[in-house]
């Protein structure tokens, strides 16, 4: 039975028929040829009577599959997934475990946004799995709302370090090879579970206590004037507009190269050696990128559609941030990027922008212009109020923009329909009214 893609936005990935409620990966890598030999160990719960499963796995080689412990009727494998048939219906309800081992020369998942996932540095590697690049280096039920629980292990040459999704549990040295180990509790969709593997130090910040740590290249100095030395007063000022951090700590990890973008994972970003400049550019994407571990990784929209609930947050968070330091207000942030968005020809609706346009620029910049038109309507006390309500509603889950409105609508005595209705559906920029 072929079942059709959990979001529309991924199509070839995810399987609606059942869920991943815990990850056990157990990863030898060698970094000099790019080899990776790979246990992973789901625990899954069907959704619905299930003769057979789906698994998305790129281009890696399976070589042993058991379902409870014992051998599948059979194992299908494709490019880019993997199909197990079962010996026996699971009832809807049931679980089981699927252990599958499997090895080859990891590569990043190709796809309408480019190549994403696992990637070889100049020396060491990085994942960066938004928004379909998780199946490059474990097979995974490859869903943003379908978020579990991982732990994580991962062996490499001794004088690499390895920084993954999950609270260290320490490492230990044997034959020149050391083991890191990771336990990620809180729900985790795939496409935030990280991996960087180089020749790295950890230093944590002053203030931060164990909080936020910067890992960085072991020949590299941090500056005395990079943005990330900026971070814990950027988390005091995230925790004062939008609640507590939602996680336990925060780990920026500088590699050994530069990055075009920095990416969000779970508890921690990536960032290239370019970041690391004193300029706003880089101050902003530093910030933009601890917001999302309130938007985007503790409440996760559950379909690519709604992804302006992501960027729209972490993007206003960068205005929010630029006033609290006393440069540019978010108000006029908002003037100048509604200005420059009038400009620029829009033809999909921010509710549902179409997956070749989910990570347009206009889709950050509108979705944070319909929050600063928001709070303008509503206020600031009941546009805080909301933000805060809406993490502490759905943390640890996902939400939708529907559920958003509903919640935004119960928060004021103003009629929002008219509001969102132009900001959200229409394609047509509505004008801004002015935050004081």
């Amino acid at each position: 039975m072929v079942r059709a893609a959990a979001d529309p936005y991924l199509p070839g990935h995810g399987d609606a028929g059942y869920e991943v409620i815990h990850y056990d990966l157990d990863l030898d890598y060698k970094v000099a040829t790019n080899r990776l030999a790979g246990c992973a160990t789901l625990t899954v719960r069907a959704l619905a009577p299930l003769s057979s499963l789906r698994l998305d796995l790129s281009r890696l080689s399976v070589e042993r599959v058991r379902v409870g412990g014992t051998q599948p009727a059979k194992v299908v494998t494709k490019d880019r997934s993997m199909v197990v048939k079962l010996a026996a219906e699971l009832p809807k309800g049931a679980t089981t475990t699927v252990e599958v081992t499997y090895r080859g020369k990891p590569q990043p998942v190709p796809g309408a946004h480019g190549p994403a996932g696992w990637e070889e540095l100049t020396d060491g590697v990085l994942v960066a799995s938004q928004p379909y690049g998780a199946p490059s280096f474990f097979p995974c039920n490859d869903r943003a709302d379908n978020k579990a629980t991982y732990t994580i292990t991962v062996t490499t040459e001794a004088d690499y370090r390895v920084v993954a999704t999950g609270r260290p549990l320490g490492a230990t040295t044997r034959a020149g090879r050391t083991r890191w180990s990771f336990d990620e509790p809180a729900p985790t969709s795939p496409y935030l579970v990280s991996v960087a593997i180089g020749r790295l130090d950890e230093d944590p910040l002053p203030g931060a206590g164990d909080r936020i740590a910067v890992v960085r290249p072991r020949t590299l100095r941090l500056p005395t004037d990079t943005p990330f030395r900026r971070l814990p007063d950027m988390m005091l000022a995230l925790e004062s507009w939008f609640g507590p951090y939602p996680f336990p700590s925060f780990r920026a990890v500088v590699v050994d190269d530069p990055l075009e973008i920095p990416m969000e994972a779970q508890g921690m970003a990536v960032f290239g050696t370019n970041h690391l400049g004193p300029d706003w550019d880089n101050e902003r994407l530093v910030v933009h990128e601890l917001a999302h571990q309130w938007f985007g990784n503790s409440v996760t929209a559950p379909r690519l559609r709604d992804i302006w609930l992501h960027e729209g947050f972490a993007c206003y968070a960068e205005w929010l941030w630029s006033e609290e330091r006393g440069l540019t207000t978010a108000d006029a942030r908002a003037v100048h990027h509604r200005a420059s968005l009038a400009g620029q020809v829009q033809t999909t609706p921010l509710s549902d922008p179409g997956m070749v346009h989910m990570f347009d620029d206009w889709v950050y910049k509108r979705g944070a212009l319909t929050l600063h038109a928001l709070r303008g309507v509503i206020g600031d006390e009941a546009f805080f109020g909301l933000a805060r309500d809406w993490m502490a509603t759905y943390a640890g889950g996902t939400a939708s923009t529907a559920q958003f409105v509903a919640l935004a609508k119960g928060c004021s005595t103003v009629d929002l329909g008219p509001l969102f209705s132009a900001w959200l559906d229409a394609v047509k920029l509505p004008k801004l009214p002015r935050v004081n």
